[in-house]
């Protein structure tokens, strides 16, 4: 499903028009962006996603191509985790 889809699917589902669900749809992927960017505190929606901003410590890679050693410097990533509604929806229950 691509992001038209989705804000077809929220609109029927939630009886609004599209340009209404497109916008909350873009609302709330900035605003946990935000969130997410300050790194002080996780959004939750209990029982379907959680994210949250994690460090990542600086480490030792390999070029694939050469086998040289190279150096990755220490940088965060964004880690997301389903809830328990969305595990029991991706088990067909």
């Amino acid at each position: 499903m691509n992001r038209s889809e989705l804000v077809a699917a929220v609109a029927d589902r939630a009886e609004v028009t599209r340009k209404d669900a497109d916008a909350v749809l873009a609302a709330f992927a900035e605003t946990v962006g935000e969130i997410v960017a300050k790194g002080d505190e996780k959004v939750t929606i209990p029982g379907f996603l959680t994210f949250e901003r994690t460090h990542r410590a600086a480490r030792t890679a390999r070029n694939p191509q050469t086998g040289e050693p190279i150096q990755i410097a220490a940088g965060y990533s964004v880690k997301v985790s389903a809830g328990s509604k969305l595990k029991e929806a991706a088990k067909g229950k």
